[in-house]
């Protein structure tokens, strides 16, 4: 395999300071570097599609809870892994939006539910097939077998973090 970018910064810095330990720098850099022609990308296709991430998160995580795809706003919350605060202010662009609906307690000073519309779902239907469709062309380079691999060290190397 062809040397890369990385590989000359890792050259680099053991030139520099030959004593110090440079094996992570091939994997963290990478995976920045991916990160962000990722989140590149996925910005790029989110645009064409006229919705921002947050929403879609919204409408990803009621449409992954299943019928009738309604949740509490602190259930969303913690799919989103966000604070309430950001969930109050998503819901309430989106229910604007005609997107999902709220049921709101006696009072109706709090949500207590959130739930997709028929507008909603089928946003989300289109928008989340065309997306998934994108990102399937981004690692269709790796061979099934690569692919699993990858998916496989990248979820034991995250398992690790979340740990610590």
């Amino acid at each position: 395999m062809d040397a890369d970018s990385v590989d000359c910064i890792v050259e680099q810095w053991a030139r520099e300071r030959p004593g110090m330990p440079v094996d992570g720098i091939g994997v963290v850099a990478r995976i920045l570097r991916i990160a962000k022609l990722i989140t590149d990308e996925r910005r790029r296709v989110l645009a064409e599609l006229d919705i921002d991430g947050a929403t879609l998160d919204l409408l990803a995580t009621l449409r992954r809870a299943g019928a009738p795809y309604r949740l509490a706003p602190a259930e969303i919350a913690q799919h989103c892994l966000v604070s309430g605060g950001a969930i109050t202010q998503r819901v309430a662009r989106a229910e604007d939006a005609g997107l999902v609906r709220t049921a709101r307690s006696a009072s109706g000073k709090r949500t207590v539910a959130v739930e997709l519309t028929e507008h909603g779902h089928r946003v989300i239907e289109h928008d989340i097939e065309v997306l998934i469709r994108r990102e399937r062309e981004l690692v269709a380079g790796l061979s099934d077998e690569e692919r699993c691999r990858l998916e496989e060290l990248l979820r034991r190397l995250l398992g690790q973090l979340c740990r610590d």
